[in-house]
């Protein structure tokens, strides 16, 4: 809504419709909507809302899972939550966490609560406040669930090592299993089997009434089928037939370790957004009526002044205003070297102060600072779904009704050809006990949550595992000049006077820059102010992106620009080609056809590009430098930073069009620029980089940010990325092959069902494991 006449219109809309009434309020940008009766549905009202012209932002919501097993899980619920009009869920095995978008008004958060527990399942919403409560929670069932699995091992300990003493060719027959009577291993194995036991028993109903099967399926038929077979042995006196007590009993107690290991595996992978939550300061010292008072951090507001002693951390995002110190940015940037404040220099929460002490001015609070944006886009990337982990999805969401299918033929096929029903029996159970989805649902999101976590310790920001995956692909990378190459701090280096003096070409040139937000504008009013010239009132100003800007100055009419705006112009061009073959940017101030001076502007490069170019392109991406330049200052730059490629004279505009005409040989081509000005060029970008994080806005607008202002970080992403999606790929292959193999061999009764069992709780293990070694992986140094 723009106007009080748009929400009048919406209005009007609204109370047309049957039993509403309406009010919308243009300052809070809200509709207050009563229904009288049943005849119009939210729905309705949403669908009337956009229908006029306008819409209804969307919510995300973050959820917190409890009771999933393995990938079939997440992908059922992942089904049962988009099957919800108005919803796109995407849900995560290894964070137990759900992320959903939804429509307010047409869903509500109780009807999400209601679908999961329906899917057999529980869910909580999941914020910072609640994130402490979920991890004591967990904390205390995973002990409860270790004092049941040392119950499980010392009472499956005894029938394992009387399997283990008669392990031989008699045994795998059936053949002397009575070491320990009969009732003895009924006793045994009965706790176990239903008190240890149950949580599959419970977790394959739920999945059942659920409309799914999972893991726990597989589990509770298997060794519900040996037990069952050899209680009714048992207790029907059959001596001749062999039972199977040990087999149930040690895959549930197997199970249970390898879930046991799996829960501790996967908590380190989000270790990483753990730490940055803990790094959140808790108090802070502020200024009130005189007064110096500690109060809680949270209770800041935008404008408090606080004061940061020498070894304390920062406790909001601020500006200095008194006081000179060094401060450590590590915890954010992965810079090890401290930087210097000053006053006007800017601060950020959870960065630790050193020596002198600072008086700030709070800026960004509570869900505004850097440290919120960081911890809210890492969270973010975890919970995301990388393209690569489709494939996975479609072979879970068939995987356990096709092993049940290879079980029963499995049993068939040994029954009637073999004619032994134990034997066709104990090969089926293997079946179904050594099948493990949860291995490829681990697969994906495991590594990312280490990679990206990795990653936001060296102050590499990924908004979703796609962008990440996108990244690795990366043969072109588009790089803006100004604030990426070189330090985005010109200053004016020159002033050559033609038809005036330098002093005075110098004052003209600022009045008329007066107006303007370029960073070329900055450089000549900076210059100016620190020559203490006082700057004349213009008038009619105008800008013309790309070329310059014009206006009335003391009633003479003058412009300020780029060479190629004054081509009737007598300016010198060698005193031009001299200046730019220097790598400095000119502009001419003219006053009609006549050129009063020209200026001169440098924009230093940064001493890290040359070796961070290098990199990347010894990494296999063809670097391509785009700016406004003319071609022969842009050319000087390029040679600099040792690029060979380059686009110069390029609008704001244009660099997108240069992006697209990049993209057509195919090649993923990528963008790094300071992710405001360069918006157009990065949304054009098959995956876009924004340098240093210093607004939330910088976060929002690129797939990957940088918060570190260094062309380093995107060879460093561009390896994380590969690492990562390297990970990913082994941990597919092993789940794959492990499934493949581990099957047949089963299904041809090559394998013990405690053997599968082991198999198959040790797949998971290793799947997260192998994630974790990516914990391995550091970020190069940007010290050449």
């Amino acid at each position: 809504m723009t106007c009080a006449a748009c929400a009048a219109r919406i209005e009007k809309v609204l109370n047309r419709l049957p039993g509403v009434s309406a009010s919308v309020n243009l300052a809070s940008e809200r509709a207050s909507v009563d229904l009288a009766s049943s005849e119009t549905t939210p729905r309705q009202i949403v669908a009337s809302i956009e229908k006029a012209g306008f819409s209804v932002p969307q919510q995300t919501l973050e959820l917190g899972i409890e009771g999933m097993t393995c990938a079939a899980c997440a992908t059922r619920l992942e089904k049962v939550l988009n099957r919800i009009d108005g919803v796109e869920a995407t849900v995560n095995l290894a964070s137990e966490r759900a992320r959903v978008r939804y429509q307010p008004g047409v869903v509500t958060t109780g009807q999400l609560l209601d679908a999961i527990a329906k899917a057999g399942f529980s869910g909580r919403l999941s914020d910072d406040n609640a994130r402490e409560e979920e991890k004591a929670r967990k904390l205390a069932a995973y002990r409860s669930e270790l004092q049941r699995f040392w119950i499980a091992a010392a009472l499956t300990l005894p029938l394992v090592a009387q399997m283990v003493t008669m392990f031989n060719a008699d045994a795998l027959a059936g053949q002397h299993h009575d070491l320990l009577p009969r009732w003895l291993q009924l006793a045994l194995a009965t706790p176990v089997q239903f008190w240890i036991g149950w949580r599959f028993y419970d977790g394959g109903w739920k999945a059942l009434r659920g409309g799914g099967a999972n893991m726990d399926v597989l589990v509770a038929l298997g060794t519900s089928a040996a037990y069952l077979f050899s209680l009714v042995v048992t207790l029907g006196g059959l001596h001749d037939l062999p039972v199977y007590f040990e087999a149930s009993a040690a895959v549930i107690t197997l199970v249970l370790l390898g879930k046991l290991l799996e829960a501790r595996a996967k908590a380190r992978t989000t270790a990483a957004i753990e730490a940055l939550v803990r790094l959140q300061p808790k108090t802070a010292r502020v200024e009130r009526d005189g007064l110096l008072v500690e109060i809680d951090a949270a209770l800041l507001m935008p404008g408090d002044v606080f004061i940061v002693r020498p070894g304390e951390s920062v406790p909001v995002d601020g500006e200095v205003l008194d006081g000179a110190s060094n401060v450590n940015e590590a915890m954010l940037t992965g810079e090890s070297m401290p930087v210097a404040k000053h006053p006007g220099d800017r601060v950020f929460a959870a960065t630790a102060n050193s020596e002198g002490m600072l008086r700030c001015k709070a800026t960004g609070v509570g869900e505004h600072t850097l440290l919120a944006g960081i911890i809210r886009l890492v969270a973010e990337a975890q919970g995301s779904k990388a393209p690569v982990q489709r494939l996975a999805d479609r072979i879970s969401a068939v995987f356990v009704p096709v092993v049940c299918v290879i079980a029963f033929v499995t049993f068939a096929g040994w029954w009637l050809y073999g004619g032994a029903f134990n034997e066709a029996l104990i090969n089926a159970v293997a079946v179904l006990v050594i099948a493990c989805p949860c291995a490829l649902g681990l697969a994906t999101p495991t590594a990312i949550m280490v990679g990206t976590g990795q990653g936001a310790r060296a102050g590499i920001l990924v908004k979703n595992a796609e962008a990440l995956e996108r990244a690795e692909k990366t043969r072109i990378l588009a790089v803006d000049k100004t604030g990426t190459l070189t330090r985005g701090e010109p200053e004016v280096t020159d002033v050559v006077p033609l038809a005036t003096s330098e002093e005075e070409g110098l004052r003209l040139a600022a009045a008329l820059e007066q107006g303007s937000e370029h960073p070329l504008a900055r450089a000549v009013l900076k210059r100016a102010q620190s020559a203490g010239l006082a700057l004349p009132v213009v008038s009619g100003f105008k800008a013309t992106p790309g070329v310059g800007v014009e206006a009335a100055v003391e009633g003479r009419s003058l412009r300020l620009g780029a060479p190629e705006w004054f081509p009737e112009s007598s300016v010198s061009l060698a005193q031009l080609e001299t200046l730019q073959g220097e790598g400095k940017t000119v502009v001419v101030l003219a006053e009609g056809a006549t050129p009063l001076a020209l200026l001169a502007i440098a924009d230093p490069l940064r001493e890290t590009s040359p070796a961070a170019v290098a990199r990347l392109q010894a990494l296999g991406v063809r670097v391509v430098m785009l700016t406004g330049d003319n071609p022969v200052t842009a050319a000087a730059i390029a040679r600099r930073a040792g690029i060979a490629d380059f686009r110069a004279g390029i609008s704001p505009a244009g660099k997108a069009e240069a992006v697209n005409t990049l993209k057509t040989d195919s090649a993923v081509v990528a963008m790094v620029g300071d992710g405001i000005n360069d918006a157009p060029a990065l949304a054009a970008a098959d995956v876009s980089f924004a340098m240093g994080a210093g607004s939330d806005a910088a976060i929002e607008v690129a797939d990957i940010t940088l918060v570190r202002g260094d062309l380093h970080g995107v060879a460093d992403a561009i390896r994380l990325s590969r690492a990562t999606l390297g990970k990913i790929r082994q941990n597919l292959f092993w789940a794959f092959i492990y499934n493949l193999l581990g099957i047949p061999l089963a299904a041809f009764g090559m394998l013990n069902p405690v053997v599968a069992g082991a198999a198959m709780a040790m797949s998971s293990v290793s799947v997260v494991s192998n994630s974790l070694l990516l914990k391995r992986w550091k970020a190069q140094s940007t010290v050449q």
